[in-house]
């Protein structure tokens, strides 16, 4: 536990003034604090029983010099503990996020999305709030108390003894609430995850549910997940709320005895033994001890609590990624082709059987390549571990003739551009989406990938041409549309190495021949790989890797997979059939 609240503590950065000046002026209001239940019995002594009002206005001008010094530590230690949690909170998101941009696919598929941002909003407001009690009250509890027991050890050490007995009652009691509350909040905390989930995914899916009027449904799984949470919650409230009446009964007993037996000294003392201003003083440090230990369970809470939030933001910031660039790593690529030599991919070390399985492959620099098969085969798999968003289990993967984990990670990214299969768009305009691909791009340049990409033709019919709006994930264009997009956007690049994947699918099929015959004559050096469902997308490429069950089943031209090919040779019939090309 100690690790990763000093890995947390590195987040601190330049709040680290704020954070010593907290305690600092907490000092001052709990020496203040201290001093004035001292004031007041020498007030009640040798002023009030006396009768000397100079005595009185002089001890009580004393007193409220103190109050006000008090009050201003209390209000900038307040100030200073803000700053410092809230920038405290700034950092861990930044550090959080920092951290997550360099995952590969692998550390990001141990951690699921909605589990992500809860770690970064709810998990991080929790110790925020922790880390404001720890620099505040923290400090005020201890520093209280032992100035308290000091002060009223000095008044009458007999009577002092009654919160030695107390304590460690109040330690058993919370140990056993850490104990048993602990687990709880790790649970709950998943659960928060799985909410997250389930919201997302309704919300992503909302015209799926809508078409499907599975409304009443999603209610039900969110309102059992939330059930969950609140039944969690009441059983870990249940046991912290035992931490308020055993600290209240702690408090009442003490004043109880101190009050029964402090009456006794004086009385039959006659005063020599205590004054009265003496049991009116110890009596308010005995207040001020017991409040601290109220200060502290609070405290103690609260701790409790942002422990498991501590421990998810802990694994975040340490995950470190599985694939890094190299030190001096080559930044230059020779040129664009691609060699597979005995590549064996699995996702986990646990699986039974690999993605990919012995694939060797030689792809020469410029080629087109259609990549073809069943659903499932891993043709995705397989171009994903040219930019090196996987790596290999077995084999090595060479671009330029050239080992890929030998490049600089960055460098390979900007010459192997790849058009995902699931097509995403950011909420921004059409000319700040196709600049992902460039930033620096003139708006010539914008034009020209767009016609390449055929969305020159539909962009300007939109009223403000490349300036238009795009809403979050493209929900404002079609499925053609968003593909042809990120198309242009991909070729803005000028890579070396071109990858679609299935990146035509919802286009039609003149469209889709229009895209490949611009490829083709204006980017005659790129090497060009092709994933398709359609053989008509392919049937143009130099060769066809035909994929079944994670092995290359094939690999030539068209006219030589009709020939030698019965897998190829039957997927091309059926679809030609179902085009009425084929008799």
């Amino acid at each position: 536990m100690f690790k990763t609240y000093k890995r947390l503590l590195k987040s601190i950065g330049k709040y680290k003034t704020a954070s010593l000046l907290a305690p600092a002026t907490i000092a001052f209001e709990v020496v203040m604090e201290v001093i004035i239940p001292l004031l007041m019995a020498k007030l009640i002594d040798n002023g009030v029983n006396k009768g000397d009002m100079s005595y009185i206005l002089r001890i009580g001008a004393i007193l409220a010099g103190c109050c006000i010094i008090s009050l201003c530590g209390g209000v900038l230690s307040g100030r200073f503990a803000a700053v410092a949690s809230a920038g405290f909170g700034a950092n861990l998101r930044h550090d959080m996020y920092k951290n997550i941009q360099t995952f590969s696919f692998s550390n990001i598929d141990k951690f699921s999305t909605a589990s992500i941002v809860t770690r970064l909003t709810t998990d991080v407001t929790r110790v925020t709030d922790a880390y404001q009690m720890m620099i505040r009250t923290a400090i005020r509890g201890p520093l209280m108390m032992i100035f308290s027991f000091v002060m009223a050890f000095n008044i009458h050490p007999t009577l002092t003894l009654v919160y030695l007995a107390v304590a460690p009652l109040l330690a058993v009691g919370l140990l056993f609430i850490a104990k048993t509350v602990h687990p709880v909040f790790v649970r709950v905390f998943k659960r928060y995850d799985t909410l997250n989930r389930v919201v997302q995914e309704n919300l992503r899916g909302i015209r799926v549910v809508k078409s499907f009027v599975r409304e009443d449904h999603e209610r039900e799984k969110f309102n059992t997940v939330s059930d969950d949470i609140y039944k969690d919650f009441t059983t870990a409230e249940k046991r912290l709320a035992l931490n308020a009446p055993m600290m209240q009964l702690s408090v009442n007993t003490c004043l109880l005895v101190i009050a029964w037996f402090g009456s006794k000294y004086i009385v039959n003392s006659g005063g020599t033994a205590m004054t009265t201003g003496q049991l009116v003083s110890l009596t308010s440090y005995t207040m001020q001890i017991l409040m601290s230990l109220i200060m502290l369970s609070f405290v103690f809470v609260m701790m409790t609590i942002s422990r498991a939030s501590s421990e998810r933001i802990y694994e975040i910031l340490e995950e470190k990624s599985d694939i890094v660039s190299p030190d001096n790593g080559i930044c230059d690529i020779p040129d664009g082709s691609v060699q597979f030599e005995n590549v064996s991919f699995s996702y986990s070390e646990k699986a039974e059987k690999p993605v990919l399985d012995c694939i060797n492959l030689d792809i020469k620099s410029g080629e087109t390549i259609g990549i073809i098969g069943m659903t499932g085969s891993a043709k995705t798999s397989l171009v994903q571990l040219i930019p090196r968003l996987y790596d290999t289990t077995k084999g090595i993967v060479k671009v330029g003739g050239i080992d890929v984990r030998d490049y600089d990670l960055e460098a390979l990214r900007d010459e192997v551009s790849m058009v995902l299969q699931k097509n995403l768009l950011f909420s921004g305009t059409i000319k700040e989406n196709l600049r992902w691909g460039n930033e620096n791009a003139s708006d010539e340049e914008l034009e020209r990938v767009c016609r390449l990409a055929c969305a020159d033709e539909f962009i300007r019919e939109f009223s403000d041409g490349y300036d238009s709006h795009i809403e979050q994930g493209g929900a404002n264009v079609s499925g053609g549309q968003k593909q042809r997009l990120c198309i242009a956007r991909a070729l803005l690049k000028k890579p070396k190495i071109l990858i679609l994947d299935d990146s035509t699918s919802a286009v039609d099929t003149h469209t889709d021949a229009k895209i490949r015959k611009a490829l083709a004559e204006e980017t005659p050096d790129t090497t060009k790989i092709i994933i398709a469902q359609r053989v008509a997308s392919v049937e143009d490429a130099d060769r066809i890797i035909v994929m079944n069950d994670g092995k290359v089943e094939a690999f030539g031209s068209h006219n030589e997979l009709l020939a030698n090919n019965e897998m190829y040779r039957n997927v091309y019939e059926s679809q030609m059939k179902g085009s009425g090309s084929v008799a």
